[in-house]
């Protein structure tokens, strides 16, 4: 089992790492460049490397905390060579990345997830793919299909539901999303399931009348299922760049976000955003999707997702 479980550990690394191609496509190469031009470290260097930094999307502000870490560190420790500070770089960036990395999927007891975000950002195979990390971690889930607006809402997140495992609760074209949401709590109880994920349409952060339905569904869960374990999951698409950042922003006003689902790494050289988003906001990112497929979205693990930053190859 043991050995089972490092081969997973591996697969899914390699898988990061391809997935980050892009990214790391320009950033590294850029990073590698700074650090094999000329030895010695002069103020250019530093300058240099925030260009490196904002450029795959890290963002200024953060950019900035990174090379003032770097400099204070590059200080202390009195080093004249650059290649002696690139792995002072990799642990700075890690350290900001860090923090709570728990699944709450691991928890025991009952667990609703709320699935949020703007339209076209992939939060109905998010939550497919969601669906489908916590059935082979052997949880029953339930899928709330309410997202009632979008005509091949339903039918797309069946499918999902179907690969994944997952039973679902939809409703008829423009039901209310709350009362689906109210039908699926009810499914979870009866069928004994785990894990209830709800699924929402594609909001605009400036419609004021979407985001009161979705402080409606809040509501309806807080009342409903009291007892259970919530977290709301903002979807995030990585290929734009600090408008994610923005996103994230606006979400926070009418919602609680306890995490992000970044998806889309595999098709842009942004994945910095990740870095900025969790250092500007103090927003942990939960999930990263990197292709397509079923297993294609991974729990994220801030030493991982740098070292696939740095590191073409396998190297545990």
């Amino acid at each position: 089992m043991e050995i089972e479980k490092k081969a997973e550990k591996k697969r899914i690394r390699e898988r990061l790492r391809e997935g980050l191609a892009k990214t790391r496509g320009s950033f590294a190469s850029g990073i590698d460049a700074i650090f094999g031009d000329t030895p010695r470290i002069y103020d250019e260097f530093y300058e240099e490397l925030l260009e490196v930094l904002v450029m795959a999307d890290v963002g200024i502000h953060t950019a900035g905390i990174i090379i003032d870490n770097l400099r204070e560190d590059v200080k202390k420790m009195r080093i004249k060579e650059r290649q002696n500070c690139k792995q002072l770089l990799i642990e700075n960036i890690k350290r900001l990345m860090s923090g709570d990395e728990t699944d709450v999927a691991h928890t025991d007891g009952k667990t609703v997830i709320l699935v949020i975000g703007v339209n076209g950002v992939g939060k109905t195979t998010s939550v497919g793919k969601l669906a489908a990390l916590y059935t082979t971690q052997g949880k029953k889930v339930v899928i709330a299909a309410a997202d009632t607006y979008r005509a091949a809402a339903a039918g797309q997140l069946s499918e999902w539901a179907n690969r994944a495992g997952a039973d679902m609760v939809g409703g008829s074209p423009g039901a209310d999303p709350a009362s689906v949401v109210y039908d699926a709590i009810n499914a979870t109880r009866a069928r004994s399931a785990d894990v209830l994920i709800c699924d929402t349409a594609g909001r605009l952060h400036n419609k004021k009348n979407l985001m009161e339905e979705l402080r409606k569904i809040n509501r309806i869960i807080e009342r409903e299922m009291p007892e259970a374990k919530r977290e709301n999951l903002l979807v995030v698409d990585g290929t734009t760049g600090q408008n994610a950042l923005v996103q994230a922003r606006e979400f926070g006003t009418v919602a609680a976000i306890d995490g992000l689902i970044l998806t889309k790494l595999d098709g842009t050289a942004r994945g910095g955003i990740a870095i900025s988003i969790h250092t500007t906001l103090d927003i942990p990112v939960r999930y990263i999707g990197v292709g397509e497929q079923l297993n294609d979205l991974h729990e994220f693990v801030a030493a991982d997702f740098v070292d696939a930053l740095f590191s073409a190859e396998e190297t545990v």
